[in-house]
């Protein structure tokens, strides 16, 4: 492979990432000889539609991840390796050539092009897709020949590889004749065949698809790798309640489970059948605000918008108590952050790691002097079976904010009806969860930080925070090479964004698997699971 940029070492992160990753190697001939077996895994939410291009969320990601693959691919310590693209280089600032893997059929015999190619990255980038702020500074996506393509980008852009790393392909001839041209669309509640079939290139297929009851996948006996597992189908089965998820586990009707509830951590940990794989999660869990609106959709407050004043901002953020979540609803598996994006990722700024002090009589101070000296009414949105006890940790924050004279609406639902609703930015102030896919701070600056815009930047800024100096700060890191001065411009633009109090950060959640001891698998900080590396002993 044509080394990319020095930065995709990612050393730091590739030390985490090996000292969470369980087990994993197992010889070619031992699994070979190892009788093919059925995997059962649950989790609390499903992953709501089997088009890639749908929903940027981790479990989505993670479960069509085994199905669809990207050009370039993460190992197990997170660095990048060949996908369907076998090399890459840069031919000039703005142009990368791809070289496509030959050879590589699609689960229905399809032969995979740079036809294919082309089409995915238009389909990626287009009105509906959820994946815009991976494709927002590609110009143009071309085909050489059969087996190659070069992607033209806006701007100079050393990290295009690790960005596209989950802009899973697709067939362009099933897609045609499946009406599945364009995405999923969410917010929109449009679907499409690509909502309940597939058709990737990955290592495993769909066998059927029975949405929010069970999805079973089947190995892909034509794949153009070796798999290293002995499983032969997956069974994957939403559980929404943890009471009933640990009891499939403890009675061995599932294999896998996550999240394990914290408060179960402890008590599983001394069952002999089973194993509770913990680590730290790259993903930080805050609280986001519109600041776009003259006017809010959802509250008390009539002609104006108390979120434009970053007193009334800042006051929220003082009302929050995080260490107290962190210890009595996370049960210390969570680590109270002054940043929106954790230690790992390129470009962390640990001296912007100290939070605002928790201070209710400031925030009541705070609030009067914007105006509001009785507070106010809002609606805050969550969902309740995506992120660890994030139904709870909403019920937290309602309270400390009403010591501070806040009437917070709670709407906790489940996330199939959660996303599409914040996603069409239907709300006033709401829960929400990150990891950076590229593992870098410019995914975070683009997607979140970034003032939105029709070609994908901002498209999860769904509060509408908006920093001109952020925005410029955001296209310089894309292209800058010097690591120093690329950090310290990171620096910059999230000490802005702090002073601003442009979101609510509360913590990095921890991440807790519960498996058998017969199952061998690799724990990733970015909380992906990849079939391909399970083995049932």
């Amino acid at each position: 492979m044509t080394p990319t940029h020095p930065r995709t070492a990612l050393p730091k992160l590739r030390r985490l990432a090996l000292a969470i990753a369980t087990g994993v190697a197992l010889g070619a001939a031992a699994i070979g000889a190892a009788q093919a077996k059925t995997f059962r895994i649950a989790d609390q939410g499903d992953a709501v539609s089997m088009d890639p291009h749908s929903l940027n969320e981790s479990l989505q990601l993670s479960f069509t991840g085994n199905i669809y693959e990207a050009l370039v691919a993460h190992d197990k310590k997170l660095g990048l390796v060949p996908g369907l693209a076998t090399k890459w280089s840069q031919t000039s600032p703005t142009v990368w050539r791809f070289e496509l893997r030959r050879g590589v059929t699609f689960h229905d015999g399809a032969p995979f092009t740079a036809d294919d190619v082309v089409f995915s990255f238009a389909r990626a980038a287009a009105e509906g897709s959820d994946m815009r702020s991976y494709t927002n500074e590609i110009a143009q996506v071309r085909k050489l020949d059969t087996h190659a393509v070069e992607i033209v980008t806006k701007n100079p852009f050393p990290i295009l590889p690790d960005v596209i790393a989950l802009v899973y392909i697709m067939n362009r001839k099933w897609c045609e004749e499946n009406r599945a041209e364009r995405p999923v669309d969410k917010r929109k509640g449009v679907e499409n065949t690509a909502s309940f079939r597939a058709n990737g290139t990955g290592p495993f297929r769909l066998r059927s698809r029975d949405p929010g009851v069970r999805t079973v996948l089947v190995r892909n006996q034509n794949y153009w790798d070796r798999i290293e597992s002995n499983v032969d189908e997956v069974v994957f089965t939403p559980i929404g309640a943890d009471a009933t998820r640990v009891a499939a586990l403890i009675s061995g009707e599932i294999d896998m489970m996550q999240p394990v509830p914290v408060q179960d951590v402890a008590r599983l940990k001394q069952n002999p059948n089973l194993e509770i794989l913990q680590g730290p999660e790259l993903r930080t869990i805050f609280l986001g605000m519109d600041q776009a609106r003259n006017e809010l959709l959802f509250s008390g407050v009539k002609g104006r918008n108390p979120f434009k004043d970053v007193r009334v901002r800042r006051a929220f953020y003082q009302a929050i108590d995080v260490d107290a979540i962190a210890s009595r609803i996370m049960r210390g598996a969570a680590t109270p952050t002054a940043l929106m994006v954790a230690p790992g990722i390129r470009g962390y700024a640990p001296e912007l790691a100290k939070r605002l002090p928790y201070d209710p009589e400031a925030s009541r101070k705070l609030l009067a002097e914007a105006g509001y000296p009785n507070g106010f009414e809002v609606k805050m949105n969550c969902p309740n079976d995506r992120y660890v006890n994030d139904g709870e940790i909403c019920q937290a924050v309602a309270g400390m904010l009403a010591r501070a004279g806040v009437k917070v609406n709670l709407e906790a639902e489940t996330k199939a009806t959660y996303f599409p609703k914040i996603l069409s930015r239907n709300t006033s102030f709401y829960l929400l969860g990150w990891t950076p896919g590229t593992y870098d701070s410019h995914n975070v600056l683009n997607a979140i930080l970034g003032t939105p815009d029709p070609s994908g930047r901002g498209q999860f800024n769904l509060g509408g925070y908006s920093n001109a100096r952020v925005d410029e700060l955001t296209r310089l890191v894309q292209s800058e090479t010097d690591q120093n001065k690329r950090n310290a411009m990171i620096a910059e633009a999230f000490r802005i964004h702090q002073d601003e109090v442009g979101h609510l950060p509360l913590h990095q959640q921890a991440l807790a698997w519960g498996v058998k001891r017969n199952v061998s698998l690799v724990q990733l900080p970015d909380n992906f699971n990849y079939f391909k590396w399970v083995v049932l002993k």
